[in-house]
């Protein structure tokens, strides 16, 4: 026969077990096409970084090798023609690198691209689409990875308030991503598997942790405190409750739930394409590694930086340090105020040595919600405000009133108003909730209940805002406490607020106020009407016509959406200015009605509005003012400095909230405990 003619028709026969052939000829062939072809015409990249590429180079010797030197029988050269086209194929396959988007051939229907042993006559797998579409598949691939690489390094620049989202925060060099980088190029598959998932879910709480900063930095002035600020959440959702009523609060909790596990899950999935895409293009993703390294190096040695922070960054290991910080340091204060609290100046003073330059007054202590000093001073709402604090003052001259006033700095700002409520009472600086726990489950002695203390005045509560049982009032050291359901109210609940400033003043007047008794008054009453949202504002009708409150249907409909002015920063800030001359016009005006030559008011704000109406660098100083019909109750502070009337001037004197009530009590008469 002739060597290089085969016998058309004829199959040739198996070669003996112990002959060199090719069988052992195209072994190597055979397993590299289902085991490496297969997986690179997939798109798929094999273990430990092997290629078909180093199958074939592989392969080649052994088949050489395995062939009698001066034999090439027919059967063998048929057989090297039909290996021939699958090492081609194998090795063009091999040749695209396996990156993102990758794909193999599109001669699906080759016999290169069936598995070993699959005869031509069985049907081919339909192709993927991105077998199909192969440049497409590629550019989303990229796109993905570009996007997750942004995400990651979004995640470790991003600051934690609002005001410091700029531009060249995030033209830095962050240090975490180089080191993270370097160690994930490091190590073998299956640990960079799952350094990478663990450190994506870290980075993602991080996130969440941050985000939450950004919205206590917004609402509080504050960072959040990941050891005493979870309860606020159900403060939180009372909020909503009450503003956006029950279907909108449960949305509102799904949505962050939500955003949550969003961020949880997206930034693992980020870390981990960064990961593979390092680990598939090793040499590449060392030297960036490199270079980026020496440019942190180097930037940080040189202190470079562009419109601010210096372009070397280190924010996130000095975020988890801070946190590590004021974790320690809330534990150790926990520890250091519960020792504060059982020290009292006049804790152990008898009540006949309390507050006696005031026996036989009305004394009436209220706060205004969020009434702070730039109502007073801010541009926006200064004009309004000033116009209304000047009509009022005038209104209580014409009626025999005096007033001096200054400022305090409340231990709160933009919400929390109980902690500047226990603060100006207690005399203890209460800025945080485990203070305010531990100081109302003590017995310090607070102002309100020195007055009980004496047995001279029967002190009451009226707090609108408190909408279920409030075991603080005992406390306080109040007798009786009218909350939202006691006071009588029939009307619409104006947003959060449940009652319009003048009612719950009107339902103080029917319920106590107004009656005969044997003993003066003394009353801590809530104004809640300038609470955000800032919208409806009440309107102030003739005291006659209050009634039940019914009368506010009318005036609550066609009031404005809290939508239509939280979100709008310039909108926000009338209709908040507008909700503190409501509240002031319906303080003075009841006083100026109802009280008094034994009438006695100290009035104050709770805190700062919170930084979208106030401004991020606002101070926390609220105005405090006493008004007096005797003008000796004025004589005993001619020395604290304050500004006659009840504007506070610019240049008047600046207190610590909690620095109020010894002042007050030494200056009524009051008696320190002897030790």
């Amino acid at each position: 026969m002739d060597r290089t003619t085969p016998e058309p028709d004829v199959t040739p026969e198996a070669p003996p077990a112990d002959t060199p052939d090719d069988t052992q000829h195209s072994t190597p062939l055979e397993e590299a096409a289902p085991g490496k072809g297969i997986a690179a015409e997939h798109g798929v990249s094999t273990a430990a970084g092997d290629t078909a590429e180093e199958a074939t180079s592989e392969d080649a010797p052994a088949a050489e090798k395995n062939t009698p030197s001066g034999e090439a029988p027919a059967t063998e050269e048929s057989a090297a023609s039909e290996k021939a086209p699958a090492v081609v194929e194998i090795t063009a396959v091999a040749a695209d690198p396996v990156v993102e988007g990758s794909t193999a051939s599109d001669e699906g229907d080759s016999a290169s691209d069936r598995p070993a042993g699959e005869t031509p006559d069985e049907p081919v797998a339909p192709r993927k689409w991105r077998d199909r579409h192969a440049v497409a598949a590629r550019n989303v691939g990229w796109t993905v990875t570009g996007l997750s690489l942004l995400l990651v390094c979004f995640a470790l620049l991003m600051p934690t308030s609002a005001p410091k989202f700029t531009p060249g925060v995030f033209l830095r060099i962050p240090v975490e991503a180089v080191l993270g980088a370097a160690v994930l190029i490091g190590l073998p598959r299956r640990p960079r598997i799952v350094v990478a998932i663990l450190s994506g879910a870290i980075l993602g709480l991080l996130t969440v942790l941050n985000l939450l900063d950004v919205g206590f930095n917004m609402f509080l002035g504050r960072g959040f405190n990941v050891v005493l600020d979870w309860v606020l959440f159900d403060d939180a959702e009372s909020y909503l409750k009450d503003t956006m009523g029950n279907g909108g609060a449960i949305g509102a909790v799904i949505a962050v739930v939500a955003l949550i596990l969003i961020v949880l899950v997206v930034m693992t999935l980020a870390v981990l394409r960064v990961s593979n895409v390092m680990a598939r293009n090793r040499d590449a993703a060392s030297r960036a590694t490199l270079v980026f390294g020496i440019a942190w190096v180097t930037c940080a040695a040189l202190g470079l930086q562009l419109s601010g922070p210096g372009i070397a960054a280190r924010t996130t290991v000095a975020r988890v340090e801070d946190r590590v910080n004021r974790v320690q340091a809330t534990l150790k204060d926990e520890a250091a105020f519960a020792k504060e609290a059982k020290k009292d100046a006049f804790g152990g003073t008898p009540g006949d040595q309390l507050l006696t330059d005031l026996r036989g007054k009305d004394v009436m202590i209220a706060f205004i919600e969020s009434y702070g000093r730039s109502a007073i001073e801010d541009e926006a709402t200064a004009a309004g405000v000033d116009a209304t604090l000047d009509a009022k003052n005038e209104a209580l001259t014409k009626a025999g009133y005096s007033a001096k006033s200054g400022w305090l700095t409340s231990a709160t700002y933009g919400g929390s108003s109980w902690l500047g409520h226990s603060t100006f009472l207690s005399g203890l600086w209460i800025n945080n909730q485990n203070r305010y726990r531990t100081v109302t489950a003590g017995e310090h002695l607070t102002l309100t209940g020195a007055f009980q203390r004496t047995g001279a005045w029967r002190t009451v509560g009226v707090m609108p805002g408190v909408q279920k049982n409030w075991p603080e009032g005992k406390f306080y050291g109040l007798d009786n406490v009218y909350d939202s359901r006691e006071l009588g109210y029939e009307g619409p609940k104006f947003s959060w607020s449940t009652m319009p400033d003048q009612y719950a003043l009107s339902a103080f007047e029917r319920l106590e106020h107004g009656k005969k008794r044997d003993k003066p008054l003394m009353s801590e009453i809530i104004l809640t009407s300038s609470h955000q949202p800032w919208a409806p504002i009440p309107k102030m009708i003739p005291w006659d016509q209050v009634g039940d409150g019914s009368v506010y249907e009318g005036i609550e409909k066609a009031g404005k959406d809290p939508a239509d002015v939280f979100y709008d920063s310039k909108k926000v800030k009338e209709e908040y200015g507008k909700s503190i001359q409501y509240s002031v016009n319906s303080l003075i005006d009841y006083v100026v009605k109802y009280g008094s030559k034994n009438t006695v008011l100290v009035f104050l704000g709770d805190h700062q509005p919170l930084a979208s109406v106030s401004g991020s660098n606002a101070s926390r100083d609220v105005p405090v003012s006493i008004v007096a019909h005797d003008k000796s109750v004025l004589d005993k502070i001619d020395d604290w400095g304050w500004t006659d009337g009840i504007k506070p001037d610019k240049s008047a004197p600046v207190w610590r909230m909690d620095a109020f009530r010894d002042r007050f009590l030494t200056a009524y008469g009051s008696t320190p405990a002897k030790r």
